[in-house]
């Protein structure tokens, strides 16, 4: 996300009933901060008397936190994740938090010497920030679960093992906290020197501003967000319950239902997707999040690599070349096959210690990829290595300089205006470090064999040196991938309510293994069923490819998607050419903006991503943040937030009601309309020859 444009004079909240208007130039130099989407963004007032560790701060912040935790995790289990990001409860939680401080009594109690209130004054713009707070903790800073949860699904749905519950809390637990201590380390130097800015931050800065300045309009944002509410919760009941089938409108299957070709083109989720459309938000929303919020550059880098990969390069490697025998595979799959087009037998390979079984292996055959699921695993190699590329060549003297500045010592008045607080001790970060390190190892020893960006990387890695586990694969990356993401998000506001939404993660989860039927199990669900654990099943694939079966069998020498290491030089000198022509032509402004790495990773969500998630998004975003931002500016700046986060609220309160209410006691409508996609023949294979016995649904 980025900053949100706001005016160069910014009317800040002065909370002893008036409003002070600051002039930005007016103040000394040496105390601004040197970043000027943070001089316009961040104001320079603070009042440090303003109530903050109140009744209404804790029991809202915890009840968010745990709200977000069991929606998100509910979610994550089904085949279109949507994600409930805190922007939600920070806007939800305002009219909560007024309406407690109309209704709550004032009387002030007294414990020892200490004195408090359950309504010590208004609904604060300082409690509003540690509420949403917990409410990002809950919703994994905007990522869903805790991703270890991803191992337990994997060892219970997919592999069939047992794990103990206590073993997998404490596996969610370490993974999400060994983020802190690595937070609490680097925060000297990335989070306090004024040059270190996170561009992310400045959106919520701008709308915990607007949404505390004084509403006298007729349409006031809370009742907007009331009533986008109410109209989202009422109109998902057709696409989550009654007409399921216009959640993906693939309607060039309906027009050619024999024709395996015009189906892989036209099918929204196992095809090239053209045409295909949805009328579900949760669709829109899965994966690459709200294109509300989403900044149009952002969707522009996005719709050109998602349109290169999908309507240049598939067709091309499947029907042109026959890339890896692809038409003996679905053209779109995140399953893995064996040389016959069959869906690969992983149970089979597996022995009582949970290892590869090699007789078998070489008695199955190799593991073979479908051709786009081959592609972006050479495409994520060479986004990696261009991330890295391209930022020393764009961004290296800019990032040189910024580091020289982090270690002068000059603050800004944010920085100045922060000292006024007590700061958490360094060696409590240290401590955390150790422990949760500690507990890690224990973690492993305990149970062996049953538990254990830079994704791809670790996994290459220990694909290398333990091949043969999947579990202690997966396990190092979760450990050595996350800690960092999780350090990224905890440097950016320091979250709290790890603990507490690690727990509901893992119980959530816990719960729907145990009650749901077949859950993550495509092949024995009923068609149309929700609960496929779209991302579960990569994560599965993943710990085959890179765990149990390694990466020499698959892309080394043993395998047959060696060539795809190319990949890491095409990433290496794909940036460097970028580089060399702008500097050759340096009045081009245009290659300059060529960004490869965003390019590469457009579609890093697929699978389990489809097209139709990424179609829909990307009208929805231009529609929005393009023609809606520049047309009807003022609309965009008063509404777009929060239309987003009450749609958001709608489709997640109504899709547990729907479960709770009906799913659990198996109460459905069985009809055409709830039948799922209607695009059997989009996964069959095309090689002349291939018969498979069935009807090539997976």
């Amino acid at each position: 996300m980025a900053s949100t444009p706001l005016e160069t004079e910014l009317v800040v909240p002065n909370h002893h009933a008036k409003k002070e208007v600051i002039d930005i130039d007016d103040e000394e130099d040496d105390e601004l901060s040197p970043i000027e989407q943070v001089r316009l963004t961040v104001s320079n007032d603070d009042d440090p008397s303003l109530p903050v560790w109140t009744f209404r701060m804790w029991s809202i912040g915890l009840l968010s936190c745990v709200l977000l935790s069991f929606v998100n995790t509910f979610f994550s289990y089904r085949t279109e994740p949507l994600v409930i990001s805190m922007i939600t409860i920070q806007v939800a939680s305002l009219p909560i938090g007024k309406f407690m401080a109309r209704t709550l009594p004032t009387r002030k109690f007294r414990i020892g010497s200490k004195e408090f209130s359950l309504n010590p004054g208004e609904f604060n713009i300082k409690e509003h920030v540690l509420i949403s707070i917990f409410a990002n903790t809950g919703a994994g800073f905007g990522s869903g679960p805790a991703y270890a949860i991803g191992i337990v699904t994997i060892v219970k749905a997919f592999y069939g093992r047992r794990i103990s519950f206590l073993a997998s809390w404490i596996l969610v637990i370490t993974t999400q906290v060994l983020g802190y201590g690595w937070a609490g380390i680097l925060r000297k130097y990335v989070v306090d020197p004024a040059t270190m800015w996170w561009p992310s931050s400045l959106v919520q800065v701008s709308l915990f501003r607007a949404l505390h300045e004084k509403d006298n309009n007729r349409m006031s944002r809370g009742k907007f967000f009331l009533i986008a509410l109410v109209c989202s919760f009422s109109f998902y009941i057709v696409p989550g319950y009654l007409f399921m089938t216009i959640g993906t409108i693939s309607w060039i299957c309906w027009l050619y239902p024999k024709s395996i070709t015009a189906q892989q083109i036209g099918s929204g989720m196992r095809g090239l997707g053209i045409g295909s459309l949805t009328l579900d938000w949760s669709v829109i929303a899965s994966y690459l999040g709200s294109p509300l919020i989403s900044p149009f550059f952002a969707i522009v880098n996005i719709t050109v690599g998602f349109m290169l990969i999908m309507y240049v390069v598939l067709p091309t490697a499947y029907w042109g070349f026959n890339l890896y025998n692809a038409k003996n595979f679905a053209i779109f799959s995140k399953n893995l096959f064996d040389d016959n087009g069959q869906i690969y037998n992983v149970t089979a390979i597996v022995n009582d210690k949970f290892e590869i079984d090699m007789p078998a292996y070489k008695q199955q055959g190799h593991v073979n990829l479908s051709v786009f699921f081959s592609l972006t695993y050479g495409i994520g190699f060479a986004g990696v290595i261009s991330t890295i590329t391209h930022v020393v060549l764009f961004h290296g003297r800019e990032m040189y300089e910024k580091y020289k500045a982090a270690h002068s010592g000059k603050v800004d008045i944010h920085t100045r205006l922060m000292r006024n607080y007590r700061d958490i001790p360094t060696w409590w970060f240290h401590i955390l470090l150790l422990l949760s390190l500690a507990l890690s190892l224990g973690l492993c020893i305990f149970m062996k064999d049953e538990t254990p960006g830079l994704n791809v990387i670790t996994e290459y890695i220990m694909g290398l040196i333990l091949p043969g586990k999947p579990i202690a694969n997966v396990c190092f990356k979760t450990y050595g991938y996350i800690s960092m993401a999780q350090a990224i998000s905890f440097l950016s506001d320091f979250k709290l309510g790890t603990i507490i939404s690690g727990t509901v993660n893992i119980g959530t989860a816990w719960w729907l293994l145990t009650t749901v039927e077949n859950i993550c199990r495509e092949d024995l669900l009923p068609a149309g069923s929700p609960w496929t654990c779209a991302s579960d099943g990569v994560f599965f694939d993943a710990s085959v490819i890179w765990g149990l079966v390694g990466p020499k069998r698959i892309f080394g020498s043993l395998g047959y998607y060696s060539a795809l290491n190319w990949f890491f030089l095409f990433g290496a000198i794909g940036p460097l050419i970028v580089w060399m022509l702008h500097k050759a032509f340096p009045t081009q402004r245009w290659i300059a903006l060529i960004n490869l790495p965003v390019l590469l990773g457009a579609t890093a969500v697929m699978p389990p991503a489809t097209t139709v998630n990424f179609n829909c998004w990307i009208i929805v975003g231009v529609v929005f943040n393009y023609y809606v931002f520049r047309y009807r500016k003022k609309w965009w700046q008063r509404y777009n937030y929060v239309l987003s986060a009450a749609l958001d609220a709608g489709v997640a309160f109504m899709t547990v009601l729907i479960y709770l209410s009906l799913s659990m006691n198996n109460k459905g409508i069985s009809w055409w309309g709830n039948d799922g996609e209607h695009c059997d023949l989009a996964t069959c294979p095309t090689a002349e020859g291939l018969d498979l016995g069935h009807a090539c649904v997976w």
